[in-house]
């Protein structure tokens, strides 16, 4: 593997922490537009409009899709998959999981499944393939 692929793994577990923050922008844009209440933000939750509620779920979600595909390029980087198929499904993780809270904030939810699944899919490819290097010889 050389270096430039390896990177493009980690840059995606980056990119996907940092996804985890993007829709808590937009609930903070919700929480500032009713009047903030430093004593007790999450009382606030139902005073939310509409889409700060979905962004709030949105960034709820992101911390469990990340804690899925974390590990699934961390092994495929120690695994030195270095495939076209494990950066492009690593790199499709990232800008379906940024689609997927641009769908849910705007209650788009056939889409935000779709987003979803298809980055569900990408971390099992990532454990799939590290999986299976495993086991071929060196």
């Amino acid at each position: 593997m050389n270096l430039q692929d390896s990177g493009i793994l980690l840059y995606c577990i980056a990119a996907g922490a940092a996804l985890i923050y993007l829709p808590f922008l937009v609930v903070g844009y919700g929480r500032v537009s009713i009047g903030y209440d430093i004593s007790a933000p999450r009382a606030m939750f139902d005073k939310l409009p509409d889409y700060a509620q979905r962004a709030t779920w949105a960034h709820e979600n992101a911390f469990e899709a990340f804690t899925i595909f974390a590990p699934a390029a961390l092994m495929a980087y120690v695994t030195h998959q270095n495939s076209s198929l494990a950066i492009g499904v690593a790199i499709a993780f990232v800008v379906v999981r940024l689609l997927y809270s641009v769908f849910y904030i705007f209650n788009i939810p056939l889409a935000r499944s779709l987003m979803f699944a298809i980055g569900s899919l990408c971390s099992a490819t990532l454990y799939v393939l590290s999986l299976l290097s495993v086991n071929q010889p060196i």
